[in-house]
């Protein structure tokens, strides 16, 4: 894959998940992508699978009223590409124990992308 190919992908992940296109962001994906969510050096979430990358897709989903990445930067990093990635989220309902519906969101963290076959074959979110 050229680095165009692998930025288009990138942008097209990205433009689905802000359009809560779950099925956009899932056509991008290698059907055993490897998908992690780390909070500081925590490992939060992880999966692999097409399957479990959805369900916890639509779980996310459903966590915010709006929700917008916005891609700072790429940077080749090793066959992988590492996005810097703005992010914007209102949350739409309370959660227990946490933000309450309303609560706006904004940070600044990187995904990293590998890819196999012309997919998207592991994410690796930090922030």
């Amino acid at each position: 894959m050229t680095d165009d190919d692998k930025k288009t992908l990138i942008d097209a992940y990205v433009a689905a998940y802000n359009g809560f296109d779950i099925e956009g962001m899932l056509a991008t994906l290698s059907d055993d992508v490897r998908f992690e969510h780390h909070v500081g050096d925590q490992l939060a979430v992880a999966t692999h699978g097409k399957a479990d990358f959805e369900k916890l897709a639509r779980v996310g989903a459903q966590l915010f009223a709006a929700r917008e990445q916005q891609v700072v930067s790429l940077e080749n990093r090793e066959g992988a590409i590492v996005a810097t990635i703005d992010f914007h989220g209102e949350i739409a309902e309370d959660i227990p124990d946490g933000p309450r519906g309303g609560t706006v969101i904004e940070m600044q963290g990187t995904s990293e992308f590998g890819f196999a076959d012309g997919k998207i074959a592991w994410v690796v979110d930090r922030g």
